[in-house]
């Protein structure tokens, strides 16, 4: 009887011990998903100023040297991310600047009508607030999409009679093709110690330039100096951006582009912080 249970019991143990590793492996698998290397990266070195990849090539895969991302500007804060695989994306979407093709993913912050819509086109599959609707509560953007991890890193903004806003406005990190692609949204205050940990490494910046509509030119810079992104894309505003500029010495090269487009990869970054004016910026 000893002998029949135990072998009752053991067969049992057989049957469910598939299940329990994958039952496992698939939580294993969810935690791992969303983990991102562009954070990683810049929280392996305590307190760092900047986490680039300007100067020396990085390592890298053969086939991830090959893949290239094309960003447009489009207008005001409206950028369109065009990926390896294929994904679209639009940021600070309003409808009002509108891209040569529906983008599969728009990004929103509201601190102004510009830069989001309640009433986006219904053909845009993925849209993403910058802000939460839920008093009290941040907005949580952490998701894949096709070849591009999305996340957020939520800031203040200046609410009615200036009075600050709590997370009224993202700023969103792509990352793609092993690119940390980060835009400012509409940005009111310089970046704590605790946002520059959450963002980790920018390769790729949109900053706004604008005056003091966001920040003035000093404060914005400071931002872009302790970033240190290998590429810096103004945006907003054209008309305030020489001061903008002026804030910049030879260790950043500027670039007075042709189009409103460029095409990049982690084997083309510039290895010097280079500030890259689209057309319609200029």
């Amino acid at each position: 009887m000893r002998l029949h249970f135990l072998v009752f019991a053991l067969t049992t143990l057989a049957g469910l011990l598939p299940v329990w590793l994958t039952s496992g492996t698939a939580e294993a698998q969810e935690a791992r998903r969303n983990v991102s290397q562009c954070q990683a990266i810049a929280q392996a070195i305590p307190k760092a100023s900047f986490a680039s990849f300007s100067g020396p090539a990085p390592i890298m895969s053969a086939a991830m040297a090959d893949e290239t991302v094309t960003i447009t500007y489009i207008g005001h804060s409206t950028f369109l991310i065009e990926t390896p695989g294929g994904i679209s994306i639009a940021t600070d979407y309003s409808g009002w600047y509108t891209p040569p093709r529906m983008p599969m993913v728009a990004t929103m912050n509201r601190a102004h009508s510009s830069h989001y819509t309640l009433t986006p086109d219904p053909a845009i599959k993925y849209v993403l607030h910058g802000w939460s609707d839920v008093p009290g509560e941040k907005a949580k953007i952490d998701m894949v999409v096709g070849d591009t991890y999305i996340r957020n890193v939520t800031t203040d903004i200046r609410g009615g009679y200036g009075a600050p806003q709590a997370d009224g406005n993202s700023i969103f990190i792509f990352e793609v093709a092993g690119l940390c692609i980060g835009h400012l949204g509409h940005l009111h205050y310089e970046l704590t110690d605790a946002h520059y940990t959450e963002i980790g490494r920018l390769d790729i910046v949109m900053v706004p330039v604008d005056g003091g509509l966001t920040m003035g030119a000093d404060s914005m810079s400071r931002i872009i100096k302790r970033l240190r992104s290998s590429l810096i894309l103004p945006m907003h505003q054209p008309r305030p951006l020489a001061s903008f500029l002026s804030m910049f010495g030879p260790d950043f090269d500027i670039v007075y582009a042709p189009t409103d487009s460029i095409s990049v990869s982690m084997r083309t970054l510039p290895r010097k912080p280079q500030i890259y004016v689209a057309k319609g910026m200029q």
